[in-house]
C-alpha cells in the first residue's frame, strides 16, 4: 500500500483529492487546523486525521513521523474569495500564515525524503498588468515576471513557487507545482465570506425569493475562468504521476465567462425570476464599509502547457459543474433554514 499525506485535506480540495486517493487504495494522512472535515466523515476520505496548526514546525514535523510518503499534497493556505483576499485587511495574516507553513512543509519533505510533493499555487500570482482587458488576459505561466500581483495572497504564492522550486535545484526534492484557477464544485465553503464566485452566487440564488434581486460585487463584467473540482483533481493527478515536468502550470478552464454571465447561470438553475444587482463604487463602501474587491478585470486559465507537457485537457462545461454545485448549495440552504 502506498502512502499519501494531505497538507490541509480538512479543506474544499484537500478534502476532495484525499477521498480520490483513499478510493485508489492509499493510506491516507490529513493534517488539517480544522477538527474535521466540514462536510465529509473522516472515513470516507483518509485512514487517519490529524488536527494541527502547520505553521507549527513541530506539528509539521510530527506529521510526517510513522511513514515514508509517497506522495505529500500541500494544499493548507490562509485563503478565502474575494471578501476575504481583497480588502487588504488580511494581508499580513496571508502572507505570514502560508509563508510559515511552506517553510515548515518544503524543510520536512526534504528531510524525509517524500517520492513527490505538489504544491498548490494560485493565478493570483499573475501580474495584475495583464489582467486589465476583460476580453483578453495573459495568464499564460511565461508571463509570471516581471512579477506584480494582484493581492499580497498572490505575492506568497509566487514566494512559495520558488521556495519548491529551490527545493527541487538544491536538495533534489521531486516537486511539481500548478496554478490553481478558481476551483468550485460541492462540499466547499458556500457562505460565511470565504466562499468563491460560483458558491455565492449559486447560495445568493437558492436563498432569494421568486421575483427578488441578488448583489453582484462590481459591474458584472470582471471575467474569470472556473474549473469544478472533480477536474482539478484529476489533473492534479496525472501532473504528479508523470514524471518528467515540474511545472509551474495552469490547472484551470478556458471557458471564460462574466461575473454577471455566472449569476445569471446560478440564477436560471434556481428557476426563479430574480434580478441582478450590480454594486459598486460609493453605495457598496457606504453598505459595507470598504472599498469594492472585485480583483483584475480579466483572468482565463491558458492551458496550452499542460496539453503539451501532459497530454489531457477538461471537459466538463461550465454550465454542468454549476448544476451539480447549485443543487448541493440548495440543498445546504434548506438545511440550515430548517434548521432555524
Amino acid at each position: 500500500m502506498k502512502n499519501a499525506l494531505v497538507l490541509g485535506g480538512g479543506g474544499f480540495i484537500g478534502g476532495h483529492l484525499a477521498k480520490r486517493l483513499k478510493e485508489e487504495g492509499f493510506y491516507v494522512k490529513i493534517v488539517d487546523i480544522k477538527p474535521n472535515h466540514e462536510f465529509w466523515d473522516h472515513n470516507l476520505i483518509c485512514n487517519e486525521y490529524v488536527q494541527g496548526d502547520l505553521r507549527d514546525p513541530r506539528i509539521v514535523e510530527k506529521a510526517f513521523e510513522g511513514r515514508v510518503y509517497d506522495e505529500v499534497y500541500q494544499l493548507a493556505a490562509d485563503m478565502g474569495g474575494a471578501g476575504y483576499i481583497f480588502t487588504g485587511d488580511n494581508d499580513a495574516n496571508v502572507m505570514h500564515n502560508s509563508a510559515l507553513i511552506n517553510l515548515n512543509v518544503v524543510h520536512e519533505c526534504a528531510k524525509n525524503n517524500v517520492g513527490r510533493v505538489f504544491y498548490s499555487s494560485s493565478a493570483c500570482m499573475y501580474p495584475e498588468h495583464n489582467q486589465q482587458d476583460p476580453n483578453n488576459p495573459n495568464c499564460e505561466e511565461s508571463s509570471a515576471y516581471p512579477a506584480n500581483p494582484d493581492s499580497e495572497y498572490g505575492w506568497e504564492k509566487l514566494f512559495s513557487e520558488r521556495l519548491y522550486l529551490a527545493f527541487n535545484r538544491n536538495y533534489k526534492l521531486n516537486v511539481r507545482v500548478a496554478r490553481f484557477h478558481n476551483i468550485f464544485g460541492e462540499f466547499g465553503t458556500w457562505m460565511g465570506g470565504k466562499e468563491k464566485a460560483p458558491a455565492a452566487m449559486c447560495r445568493k440564488a437558492a436563498e432569494t425569493e421568486d421575483g427578488g434581486t441578488i448583489e453582484v460585487w462590481g459591474d458584472g463584467q470582471q471575467t474569470r475562468s472556473f474549473l469544478h473540482v472533480n477536474e482539478c483533481v484529476e489533473a492534479v493527478l496525472r501532473l504528479m504521476r508523470q514524471d518528467d515536468f515540474l511545472g509551474p502550470v495552469n490547472i484551470g478552464s478556458e471557458e471564460m465567462v462574466t461575473i454577471n454571465q455566472l449569476a445569471e447561470m446560478a440564477i436560471k438553475l434556481s428557476g426563479k425570476n430574480i434580478k441582478i444587482h450590480n454594486i459598486g463604487g460609493q453605495e457598496f463602501k457606504d453598505k459595507y464599509g470598504f472599498s469594492c474587491p472585485v480583483g483584475v478585470k480579466g483572468r482565463n486559465s491558458d492551458n496550452k502547457l499542460y496539453r503539451e507537457k501532459i497530454g489531457w485537457e477538461v471537459s466538463i462545461p461550465l454550465i454542468e459543474g454549476m448544476k451539480t454545485t447549485f443543487d448541493w448549495i440548495n440543498e445546504q440552504v434548506k438545511l440550515q433554514k430548517n434548521n432555524g
